[in-house]
């Protein structure tokens, strides 16, 4: 231990040396994230207790420094929630630090207050190969076209969040990062690019960004009494009772079968009880669901390593068992440019060497697509592998999300789910999703950690505005909801909506609620598509083109249209159909057309939740 220096006491009767010897040894293990957690975490305990920081008015060191900071604007572009919550951590953070700060989203950010803007902190998710989040598409619009003011007198710092199993590999964020810097706006620090496992790497950017903005143009002996003040305005550490890092540990229920015989898929409704969670959410919200993988994966894997199952493996949070591991702790199934990249180093295999780097990135795809991680291992053996070797190569396994298919109005205590079980066949053999299988495998009783992921670009109007539901297959699950939650109210807005699936017979999901709500006139309108009833596949788009003059008219009178299902073809396949329809039934030409639903975009009348 060093010695103990008398003149780093803080001031007399304030901290004796005993204390100081705690907070200096304390002080020398935390991350600077961690020492801004703990700031605000004791100011606020204090100003729980109506201690004297709670009620003391700023230094006067710390008021110079307020009023001499740039105002900082956090903005952040999202599709599930991650980048909103990393951008609300770091204003906290800010705060603290006694930044004078904002977070903005960029679905509801005015514009032409970028001109006006100092300095910039951006985190934006990428969504499937490259594109922004749904919301943020204005945003981008507006940033990359020809209407985007010079911004010299702004700094920026880009945080990325993407999915590197994904070609365009945080796309969106170096989108941003590039176009900034040609927009003349001065780069703070060089972009981040996250993978879905971003805690630390958030973190780190977070807290070196801040702590810059922080110390510049002050003494660094100032920081101390800036974040005294700033904590004891009430800046707290961020975090719910029950999320992502520490979910809920619900009860299923039930668990039925939704598809009939004969069909060729397997869908499922869920029914989970949230009772004792303090969980709350709105139609339109998520349940992230953290699963665990399938221990036949997990025995074929330890097999083809030839590794002890019950091998030590080092974690942060201690250490674990290697079976423990895989089924728990991470992805296992679907390969990723980590594992490629990780797994010809060991092997040193030239077909794995030449899949790595930037421009393999299409060959690498390709061969994801046909492989998984057992495979590579299988074909690419290394001897003598050391656990801990393998699983350095492995992602944390994350949770998924589903959107909620109940109003909690209508189920109180509860959350419901519409899911597809993903089962098909490579190389041979039977493969499975990790969290579809996972639940598909439950029974009634069966535990199951769960968190609320609030979507806040998804949610019903006033009571009294038409909506238009579009969906196909699962993407039927919230408008259970919206219309569970509109017969609760009382809701008077008039209400259609689109189905489509395969087959009428086995694939009719709900089909009984349907006729029901239709009875009761909660459900005014509801038109079908099943594609495989016969020749001549009929999909949801068709139905919106044979309604085209009654569905104009609606968007005519104030509907809201949401649309929910698979990304890469229904939600491309609707947008076309609906820019038809606007065309043809408004009397518009294509590009008027398409600045049409952009509006309906703009003024949140148009939302999608596509997967």
């Amino acid at each position: 231990m060093k010695p103990f220096d008398p003149s780093q006491l803080p001031g007399p009767g304030l901290i004796d040396e005993e204390q100081w010897r705690h907070v200096d040894a304390l002080a020398a293990s935390l991350t600077p994230r961690q020492a801004l957690w703990l700031s605000g975490y004791f100011a606020g305990l204090e100003a729980a207790r109506g201690g004297a920081a709670a009620e003391a008015p700023a230094t006067p060191a710390a008021a110079q420094v307020a009023s001499s900071s740039r105002a900082l604007t956090i903005l952040f572009g999202t599709e599930t929630g991650n980048s909103a919550t990393l951008a609300r951590i770091a204003l906290a953070e800010a705060e603290a630090l006694g930044l004078k700060a904002k977070v903005a989203d960029m679905a509801n950010y005015k514009l032409r207050e970028l001109a006006q803007e100092q300095d910039l902190l951006i985190v934006a998710s990428t969504y499937g190969e490259g594109d922004p989040p749904q919301p943020a598409t204005g945003f981008f619009e507006f940033v990359e076209g020809r209407k985007a003011p010079r911004l010299e007198g702004v700094r920026f710092a880009v945080l990325a969040l993407g999915d590197s199993t994904y070609e365009k590999f945080c796309e969106a964020g170096k989108r941003l990062d590039r176009r900034l810097d040609e927009l003349g706006a001065q780069r703070l620090r060089p972009r981040v690019d996250c993978d879905v496992d971003y805690d630390e790497a958030a973190a780190q950017w977070t807290a070196e960004t801040l702590g810059e903005l922080a110390t510049q143009g002050r003494e660094a002996a100032a920081s101390a009494p800036v974040l005294a003040a700033a904590a004891a305005r009430g800046a707290a550490p961020h975090g719910a009772v029950h999320d992502k890092r520490n979910p809920f540990v619900a009860t299923l229920i039930d668990n039925l079968e939704l598809t009939g015989r004969g069909s060729s898929k397997e869908t499922r409704h869920y029914e989970i009880s949230l009772a004792g969670s303090g969980l709350s959410y709105e139609p339109g919200d998520a349940l992230g669901v953290v699963p665990r993988n399938d221990p036949a994966l997990v025995q074929a894997l330890i097999g083809a390593l030839k590794l002890d199952p019950s091998a030590r493996l080092p974690l942060k949070e201690g250490e674990i068992g290697l079976r423990a591991a895989l089924e728990t702790k991470f992805e296992i199934g679907v390969l990723t440019p980590r594992f490629i990249e990780h797994w010809a180093q060991l092997s040193d295999a030239p077909e794995l060497r030449a899949l790595v780097g930037e421009e393999a990135a299409r060959a690498r795809a390709e061969f994801s697509g046909a492989n998984h991680v057992v495979d590579v291992v299988r074909a690419f053996p290394v001897a003598g592998l050391a656990a801990a070797d393998f699983a350095a190569g492995l992602r944390p396994l994350q949770p998924r999300l589903y959107s909620i298919a109940s109003s909690l109005a209508a189920n109180p205590g509860e959350a419901h789910l519409t899911v597809s079980t993903v089962r098909y066949e490579l190389r041979g053999e039977p493969r499975q999703g990790v969290a579809s299988s996972f639940l598909a495998a439950l029974a009634p009783d069966a535990e199951l950690p769960v968190y609320i992921q609030s979507n806040p670009h998804f949610r019903l109007p006033a009571d009294d505005a038409p909506i238009v539901m579009i969906g196909a297959g699962t993407g039927v699950a919230p408008f259970r909801a919206f219309m569970q939650e509109r017969e609760e109210r009382g809701a008077k807005g008039r209400s259609w909506l689109f189905f489509g699936e395969r087959n009428f017979s086995s694939d009719f999901l709900y089909q009984l609620e349907w006729q029901r709500l239709l009875k009761d006139k909660i459900l005014s309108r509801m038109e079908v598509a099943f594609s495989r009833d016969r020749w001549g596949k009929t999909y949801v788009q068709h139905r919106m083109r044979e309604n085209g003059a009654e569905l104009y008219a609606w968007l005519e009178e104030g509907a809201h249209v949401y649309v929910c299902g698979d990304a890469s073809k229904l939600a491309p396949d609707v947008d076309a159909a609906l820019m038809e329809v606007v065309a043809e039934h408004g009397g518009r030409g294509a590009e008027a057309a398409a600045a049409y639903v952009r509006e309906l975009a703009a003024a949140h009348r148009y939302q999608r939740d596509v997967y």
